[in-house]
């Protein structure tokens, strides 16, 4: 079995990769979705989130996202703290989560922050998905309807596309011009070569 990682910034159409890879018979771990439900339900994480910011933080007994944002937001070392909890309880369900694809030749595993997180080191190959900055901001923009400084904000707190690129096996341009399901295929053909 070869599991691919699936990554890029912000607005870069990771999502809409990940289901062209669905399409194609290839299940992706959406790791973004697959965390904040793990946030939300996992009683290990809930234990050391509360004993780090206060019971307050699961009000009613459902996780106050806002209130979790405002502890971690421009705090380095409380946002690594919170992914230290975070990062090894997901790793433990997408290892779960692989035991339900033993059949599949191709799994792939979908996370924004791949490289950020170690999640790379369990990927026998990676793809990132890039997409020019600008059409990223406007992108997301639009889907959350927030503003530029918000975006660029949000840009600035990950890893750079360079960066990302110089790490990955693959590289999918999303930039309107090249056709992504070529791109998808071809991807999925030389890895089962």
């Amino acid at each position: 079995m070869i599991i691919l990682g699936i990554t890029g910034g912000i607005g870069s159409g990771k999502s809409t990769v990940s289901q062209l890879f669905e399409l194609c018979g290839v299940p992706v771990y959406i790791a973004d979705n697959e965390s904040k439900r793990l946030v939300a339900t996992s009683p290990v994480i809930r234990k050391k989130l509360t004993g780090l910011f206060g019971e307050e933080l699961y009000e009613g007994g459902v996780l106050n996202k806002a209130l979790l944002a405002s502890h971690i937001f421009n705090d380095k070392q409380k946002l690594e703290t919170v992914n230290a909890i975070i990062h090894p309880v997901v790793a433990e369900d997408f290892n779960e989560w692989l035991k339900h694809h033993k059949e599949k030749d191709i799994v792939a595993h979908e996370a924004a922050i791949l490289f950020e997180s170690g999640f790379n080191k369990l990927m026998n190959k990676v793809v990132m998905v890039y997409t020019p900055l600008e059409i990223r901001i406007e992108r997301t923009m639009a889907r959350d309807n927030t503003s530029r400084e918000k975006v660029q904000e949000r840009i600035q707190n990950q890893m750079p596309d360079e960066e990302k690129a110089e790490l990955s096996d693959f590289i999918i341009v999303n930039d309107g011009t090249y056709s992504l399901i070529e791109q998808v295929t071809n991807i999925i053909q030389q890895l089962r070569k």
